[in-house]
Protein backbone atom coordinates (compact mmCIF):
# COMPACT_ATOMS: atom_id res chain seq x y z
CA UNK A 1 0.00 0.00 0.00
CA UNK A 2 1.51 3.29 -1.09
CA UNK A 3 1.19 6.54 0.82
CA UNK A 4 -1.34 7.87 -1.71
CA UNK A 5 -3.58 4.81 -1.28
CA UNK A 6 -3.29 5.12 2.49
CA UNK A 7 -4.28 8.78 2.35
CA UNK A 8 -7.20 8.13 -0.03
CA UNK A 9 -8.70 5.04 1.56
CA UNK A 10 -8.01 5.53 5.27
CA UNK A 11 -7.19 9.12 6.21
CA UNK A 12 -9.64 11.03 3.99
CA UNK A 13 -12.72 9.01 5.09
CA UNK A 14 -11.74 9.53 8.72
CA UNK A 15 -11.39 13.26 8.08
CA UNK A 16 -14.75 13.35 6.29
CA UNK A 17 -16.49 11.76 9.28
CA UNK A 18 -14.71 14.09 11.67
CA UNK A 19 -15.81 17.12 9.60
CA UNK A 20 -19.42 16.00 9.91
CA UNK A 21 -19.14 15.45 13.67
CA UNK A 22 -17.40 18.77 14.27
CA UNK A 23 -19.86 20.63 12.05
CA UNK A 24 -22.68 19.17 14.14
CA UNK A 25 -20.95 20.55 17.24
CA UNK A 26 -20.70 23.97 15.59
CA UNK A 27 -24.43 24.00 14.91
CA UNK A 28 -25.70 22.45 18.15
CA UNK A 29 -22.96 23.35 20.64
CA UNK A 30 -24.39 24.09 24.08
CA UNK A 31 -22.32 27.22 24.58
CA UNK A 32 -20.53 29.79 22.46
CA UNK A 33 -17.17 28.55 23.71
CA UNK A 34 -17.91 25.04 22.45
CA UNK A 35 -18.79 26.47 19.07
CA UNK A 36 -15.58 28.49 18.87
CA UNK A 37 -13.46 25.46 19.75
CA UNK A 38 -15.36 23.35 17.21
CA UNK A 39 -14.88 26.01 14.53
CA UNK A 40 -11.15 26.08 15.28
CA UNK A 41 -11.05 22.29 14.98
CA UNK A 42 -12.98 22.48 11.70
CA UNK A 43 -10.37 24.84 10.29
CA UNK A 44 -7.61 22.53 11.51
CA UNK A 45 -9.24 19.60 9.73
CA UNK A 46 -9.46 21.75 6.60
CA UNK A 47 -5.75 22.49 6.88
CA UNK A 48 -5.10 18.75 7.12
CA UNK A 49 -7.15 18.09 3.99
CA UNK A 50 -5.22 20.81 2.13
CA UNK A 51 -1.94 19.24 3.28
CA UNK A 52 -3.05 15.81 2.05
CA UNK A 53 -4.04 17.30 -1.29
CA UNK A 54 -0.61 18.92 -1.46
CA UNK A 55 1.13 15.62 -0.78
CA UNK A 56 -0.93 13.57 -3.22
CA UNK A 57 -0.67 16.01 -6.13
CA UNK A 58 2.87 17.19 -5.32
CA UNK A 59 1.91 20.87 -5.13
CA UNK A 60 3.94 22.56 -2.43
CA UNK A 61 2.17 25.89 -2.88
CA UNK A 62 -0.86 24.47 -1.10
CA UNK A 63 1.24 24.08 2.03
CA UNK A 64 1.76 27.84 2.04
CA UNK A 65 -1.99 28.31 1.86
CA UNK A 66 -2.44 25.85 4.73
CA UNK A 67 0.07 27.78 6.86
CA UNK A 68 -1.68 31.08 6.19
CA UNK A 69 -5.04 29.52 7.02
CA UNK A 70 -3.56 28.17 10.26
CA UNK A 71 -2.27 31.61 11.20
CA UNK A 72 -5.65 33.21 10.49
CA UNK A 73 -7.40 30.51 12.54
CA UNK A 74 -5.04 31.01 15.45
CA UNK A 75 -5.41 34.78 15.44
CA UNK A 76 -9.19 34.62 15.17
CA UNK A 77 -9.38 32.20 18.10
CA UNK A 78 -7.19 34.49 20.19
CA UNK A 79 -9.28 37.53 19.25
CA UNK A 80 -12.54 35.78 20.06
CA UNK A 81 -11.26 34.52 23.41
CA UNK A 82 -10.15 38.08 24.23
CA UNK A 83 -13.66 39.29 23.37
CA UNK A 84 -15.26 36.63 25.57
CA UNK A 85 -12.90 37.51 28.42
CA UNK A 86 -13.87 41.17 28.22
CA UNK A 87 -17.53 40.17 28.17
CA UNK A 88 -17.15 38.07 31.31
CA UNK A 89 -15.26 40.86 33.10
CA UNK A 90 -17.97 43.39 32.18
CA UNK A 91 -20.64 41.04 33.48
CA UNK A 92 -18.81 40.66 36.80
CA UNK A 93 -18.45 44.43 37.15
CA UNK A 94 -22.18 44.89 36.55
CA UNK A 95 -22.98 42.22 39.14
CA UNK A 96 -20.75 43.96 41.72
CA UNK A 97 -22.46 47.31 41.07
CA UNK A 98 -25.86 45.66 41.42
CA UNK A 99 -24.89 44.17 44.82
CA UNK A 100 -23.52 47.50 46.04
CA UNK A 101 -26.76 49.31 45.17
CA UNK A 102 -28.85 46.88 47.25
Amino acid sequence: MTIEEYLYYIILPILAVSVLLVFYRVLVGPSIIDRVVALDLLITIGITIIAIYSIVYDQSTFLDIAMILGLIAFLSTIAFSYYLGKRVRAKKILEKKGKQNE
